[in-house]
């Protein structure tokens, strides 16, 4: 269900000045934007760390940010839908925070427009962490670690805004950009016979770049991918009211993809094979259902090549980076 504060929270559109992030983000991607309130710096980043790793933040200290986005698996869980305390099930798949920066939406739904907005939302929801993010700053205030850290990220005590815009900076840090397919592009490395081939079917044949394009596989719309012919999960019409909202969700980065299953807004799809033979099939009939979505015929070779191809997407390094945690 959703809660009266994640309705308000999510209704309240602020219009930001941006400014671009000085970074070390991979050469052959463009630098993110951010904030110009919350520029990036050390402080905060490592604050932001130590609060998405803290269970602190959830009613009964159990969960963190980290439970549901895990760094070993691209910063998801691996369920069909994310467990919030004494085990509420949550309604949706947990995204990837992979390059979450260079997002212009937040949620599957694309209902938060900034990281720092859609930061607050877990802490009102019953079945995330249930706790008043007034009362999480309060629990930081007893802390001196953070009182200390808060003070020299933002020079002010922790707050929601502080708790809200260090979480923010951490998650923009969260940059992948160093996995087979990058390495090829940048550095000629050589594919196999196999991944070349599913790279040409992804770029040419089957047209996977009208949704899926860019740097980040991804053109950042939303859209209905024919996954249900009745919706049990409405989409984006929760937020407009428009009936051309109805079935209608994010597209997903394909990186680190591999290891990110299930796959779809609810977890439904567990393998990349199942994922391709659903558009394969076309998908479901429903009003909304992108255009471009047509049956088509992959033999067991193509869709092989073409899985092999979706793996170069996966960055080890990123994956391996919070491993201690």
């Amino acid at each position: 269900m959703i809660t009266k504060s994640f309705i308000f929270i999510t209704l309240c559109v602020f219009i930001y000045s941006f400014t671009k992030i000085k970074s070390d983000n991979p050469n052959h991607f463009p630098e993110p934007y951010l904030p110009e309130y919350n520029q990036l710096s050390e402080a905060r980043i490592k604050l932001g760390e130590k609060l998405f790793f803290d269970p602190i933040l959830s009613r009964d200290s159990t969960i963190s940010c980290s439970t549901c986005h895990n760094p070993a698996y691209a910063f998801t869980d691996r369920k069909e839908k994310a467990l919030g305390i004494k085990g509420s099930m949550v309604n949706r798949n947990t995204p990837t925070l992979t390059n979450v920066a260079y997002n212009n939406s937040f949620m599957l739904d694309g209902v938060n427009p900034s990281l720092e907005n859609q930061a607050i939302v877990p802490f009102h929801e019953k079945n995330e962490f249930d706790l008043h993010i007034l009362i999480a700053a309060d629990r930081l205030l007893n802390d001196s670690d953070y009182v200390d850290l808060s003070i020299r990220a933002y020079n002010e005590n922790p707050s929601p805004f502080v708790i809200t815009s260090a979480l923010a900076s951490f998650q923009r840090t969260l940059i992948s950009g160093n996995s087979k397919y990058d390495k090829h592009i940048t550095k000629n490395v050589d594919l196999s016979e196999l991944e070349a081939k599913g790279k040409d079917l992804f770029f040419n044949k089957l047209h996977c770049t009208e949704c899926h394009s860019g740097f980040n596989f991804t053109n950042y719309s939303l859209t209905n991918n024919g996954l249900y012919e009745v919706y049990p999960d409405s989409g984006r019409i929760r937020l407009t009211g428009n009936q051309k909202d109805k079935g209608v969700f994010k597209v997903p980065t394909l990186r680190n993809i591999e290891i990110t299953y299930p796959y779809m807004h609810d977890g439904s799809i567990k393998s990349l094979e199942n994922v391709i033979h659903h558009y394969m099939s076309g998908g479901k009939n429903h009003a909304n259902k992108h255009e471009i979505l047509k049956p088509f015929i992959l033999n067991n070779y193509e869709v092989k090549s073409l899985i092999s191809f979706l793996k170069t997407l996966t960055d080890t390094s990123f994956i391996n980076l919070y491993s201690s945690k």
